[in-house]
């Protein structure tokens, strides 16, 4: 059985370069107008994939949430 986790990201350290929405497009948004990353409702990810975004953001914006 895998961990799945949600993630979530800091809106106000996020600096739209979109890796998280290039890895993760189902999971990932980034918004049309501001170019902030968000997570889609209800959206989850296993924990070793989870891990592997959070280390791919440039500024450090995404969390695993506990």
């Amino acid at each position: 059985m895998t961990d799945v986790v949600r993630v979530t990201v800091d809106e106000g350290r996020c600096i739209g370069i979109g890796q998280c929405e290039l890895l993760e497009p189902e999971v990932f948004l980034l918004g049309d107008e501001d170019a902030i990353s968000r997570v889609v409702d209800g959206a989850t990810l296993d924990r070793t994939r989870a891990v592997a975004v959070v280390e791919a953001c440039p500024s450090m914006a995404i969390s695993i949430k506990s």
